[in-house]
């Protein structure tokens, strides 16, 4: 058997205070919030993020748009696949490296992503519901210096 990490157990922690397992309700409840939203609109949650990321970023690789997009890369391809098809995304070689792909996102994918923002705005406020505009900022401070610390990319 390996050797066990110093410190409490699971058990011992308990589930409402390991933060992991929060994060996942969280999210899980935060992406369960937008399925109706983005079914009217023929979207996934891979759909989704990959619209929000190029809303906000040109023209990412897709391995970039992975990692920002949180999913693998074959999940990806499948959602940017159906995204060109749709017209809301185009995928261009990158003239600076012939094996690179970038994305951007079209007018109407940038209008689809319009219509479903108000409901992504909605369901994050209600996630901060009660929670000052100072408690926020650290609390979004502590999430990037935890990303800092488990992330792979410099991105």
């Amino acid at each position: 058997m390996g050797e066990q990490a110093e410190g409490p157990r699971l058990g011992e922690i308990g589930l409402q205070q390991f933060a992991p397992y929060l994060m996942n309700r969280i999210m899980g409840r935060y992406n369960a919030s937008l399925r109706h939203d983005l079914a009217k609109l023929g979207l996934t949650t891979p759909k989704m993020r990959a619209l929000a990321v190029l809303s906000v970023i040109e023209g990412p690789t897709i391995s970039q748009l992975a990692v920002y997009a949180v999913a693998e890369q074959s999940t990806l391809s499948r959602a940017l696949d159906s995204l060109e098809a749709d017209g809301l995304v185009r995928r261009i070689a990158d003239p600076a490296d012939n094996r690179a792909t970038r994305v951007s996102v079209t007018e109407a994918g940038r209008a689809a992503f319009e219509t479903l923002w108000p409901t992504m705005r909605k369901s994050y406020a209600r996630m901060f519901k009660g929670i000052d505009a100072e408690e926020r900022a650290a609390f979004v401070a502590t999430l990037q210096k935890m990303l800092r610390n488990i992330r792979k990319h410099d991105f």
